[in-house]
């Protein structure tokens, strides 16, 4: 591999991880948020400190969705630069599949190419409902809708 092929992709690997961990850290502060929310409710038995969470947590999953579409383009500009190739169901080259036509110039990133007309995986509102983080922001969110109505109530 040439060093300059090389080098591009530890550059890109390297905002990968940055992006990662940015989405790891939302995460973590979401969290935080949502139990110093709790905290004062105890503190002040005022349910709207509990309902504060909800549009927080949902600000927090906006923001982690665009950091994991970031990194999952940058993962298609690392496999296009590296040269691996989509093979179908049966362990084939899918020729047919647009990612592979993308050219990657050297030191290039071009993360505005891979678009959902490319693969669905890149679309925003597939990264919002994607398993990896619709369960955390979700679970938090109807903990604190029944928590509130219950206490409400």
């Amino acid at each position: 591999m040439a060093e300059e092929k090389r080098q591009h992709l530890e550059f890109i690997q390297n905002i990968i991880t940055r992006m990662n961990t940015n989405s790891f850290q939302l995460k973590g502060i979401a969290i935080t948020i949502v139990s110093a929310l709790l905290a004062i409710y105890g503190g002040t038995q005022n349910v709207i400190f509990i309902f504060l969470g909800i549009p927080s947590t949902l600000l927090f999953w906006f923001l982690d969705s665009y950091y994991l579409q970031q990194e999952r383009k940058f993962r298609g500009v690392y496999n296009n630069v590296a040269g691996l190739k989509k093979l179908n169901a049966e362990g084939v080259e899918d020729i047919d599949n647009k990612e592979n036509k993308i050219v990657v110039k050297p030191y290039a990133m071009p993360i505005n190419e891979y678009t959902k007309k490319i693969n669905k995986q890149y679309s925003y509102f597939n990264v919002f409902f994607s398993k990896t983080i619709l369960w955390l922001y979700l679970s938090v969110i109807l903990f604190l809708v029944i928590m509130g109505f219950v206490l409400i109530i």
